[in-house]
């Protein structure tokens, strides 16, 4: 029966894959009935936690778009990209990685791809290159982010487990790790493809007058644009508010006692949530911002997709796991017991299917605790939570595609071919590795 429950877990999160929004969310709810009602399962947690978290981080991250302090780090940052065209294949995706470091989710790049599909095709630059390693580094550096909700899991467990792991433990392996390797997949991709001018399909295009004229009139720049005083002051109070989160990771005698008797702080979890909602409420008190910007930027819509398909999938995936653990633990704990590290294998296998680095964590870090990972091994295998690259089917990556008018960018024939496998595969076991070298070091 558990390849059957298998079949509707995979069918599900497939079937909501194509509907795309948040049809994975909405199927995910009904492989939960089938489960439930057709095979007598009990429902396993939903990710109440993650979800929070993620809704505190796209509250204040809204508020922030709405002063249109995020317009203003796009402009230092489109500043950056053309005053050194040439370097726009590490530049770009650079770029990328801190805004999603900042911010603590990847749904920035949305404005920042156009800007390099720009510049990378004025410099004569192959536009695949600079925007396929860009799209995956968006990503990478969710699990370097002290915002993300994928991070706040895996501290606030070390620190319900008593293992003395802080957040910036676990940062201080992250992200050195992440970073090194986005810049180890833009090297490998800057020699990837014809150049520009020789590239069969751009020609092509350019060859088409209607097409050649879309592609010519495709310039995007953000430097021309006047932004109010504001826009400084919300990039300043949304700074000082992760500035506080990393303070309070690092100490947390600082924090609120949440046990009087055990004298045990309020986990990071909780001080994320509070301080981000706070950050956001500064924000808009102090910049004016109106509440109904909030909930129309484009931040706010991509997160609350994202809550929603995370609610369903994770669900879905925690009620089969919890339900068939008996079956399941055995199998992973006989190929982890001699090399802990190949939990890095289940973590990737899972994301292809979850599409969420935060709800793959929180699905399979329970069973990492139980089969006995050690705390700096989870941490140095902690990127390899991010693989839905591999079917490129997540929203960044789809938009990465219609942003690169010059066709370089493309899902191939068959699927799997596409601009961001071999970036993506380069950069995560890249960080992986050097996240187990920094981890022995460290710890």
């Amino acid at each position: 029966m558990i390849w059957i429950q298998l079949l509707i877990t995979l069918l599900a999160l497939y079937i909501g894959a194509r509907i795309g929004g948040l049809g994975m969310g909405i199927t995910g709810g009904l492989g939960l009935v089938i489960l439930c009602f057709g095979f007598g399962l009990t429902p396993g947690d939903p990710p109440i936690d993650v979800m929070l978290i993620i809704l505190a981080a796209v509250t204040a991250a809204s508020a922030l778009e709405s002063a249109r302090g995020l317009e203003w780090l796009v402009q230092l940052s489109e500043r950056l990209l053309r005053r050194y065209p040439k370097l726009i294949t590490f530049l770009g995706p650079i770029v990328t990685y801190m805004m999603t470091l900042s911010v603590g989710t990847g749904h920035t790049v949305y404005v920042i791809q156009p800007i390099i599909a720009d510049v990378a095709r004025k410099t004569g630059v192959r536009p695949e290159r600079p925007l396929s390693v860009a799209s995956v580094a968006s990503q990478m550096a969710i699990t370097a982010s002290p915002l993300s909700a994928a991070v706040a899991w895996l501290v606030t467990e070390f620190e319900a487990r008593d293992l003395g792991y802080t957040l910036i433990d676990v940062l201080s392996v992250t992200i050195p790790a992440t970073f090194l390797g986005v810049l180890v997949a833009a090297f490998v991709v800057s020699f990837r493809g014809k150049e520009l001018a020789n590239d069969p399909e751009y020609q092509r295009r350019m060859a088409d007058p209607v097409l050649r004229a879309e592609i010519e009139s495709a310039d995007v720049s953000l430097l021309g644009q006047k932004l109010p005083t504001t826009a400084k002051l919300a990039v300043g109070i949304f700074f000082a508010g992760l500035a506080s989160i990393i303070v309070l990771g690092m100490f947390p005698e600082l924090r609120p006692v949440a046990d009087l008797e055990s004298m045990r702080p309020i986990g990071m979890g909780a001080i994320i949530q509070i301080t981000l909602l706070a950050t956001a409420a500064v924000i808009v008190l102090v910049c004016r911002v109106p509440s109904k910007l909030m909930v129309n930027g484009p931040v706010f819509k991509a997160g609350m997709s994202a809550v929603v398909a995370i609610f369903g999938i994770a669900w879905l995936a925690d009620t089969f796991v919890t339900n068939n653990l008996d079956t399941i633990r055995p199998a992973i704990e006989g190929i982890v017991s001699q090399n802990q590290w190949a939990f890095a294998f289940a973590f990737f296998l899972v994301s292809i299917i979850v599409n969420s680095q935060a709800a793959t964590a929180r699905m399979l870090g329970p069973l990492a605790f139980q089969l006995g990972i050690a705390p700096a091994t989870l941490i140095g295998i902690f990127p390899s939570v991010y693989a839905y690259f591999l079917i490129p089917n997540y929203p960044s990556d789809l938009a990465t595609v219609n942003f690169d008018r010059t066709g370089t960018t493309r899902i191939g024939k068959y699927l799997l071919n596409h601009s961001f496998m071999l970036p993506g595969m380069v950069g995560v076991w890249t960080a992986v590795l050097i996240g187990l070298g920094i981890s022995r070091l460290i710890f």
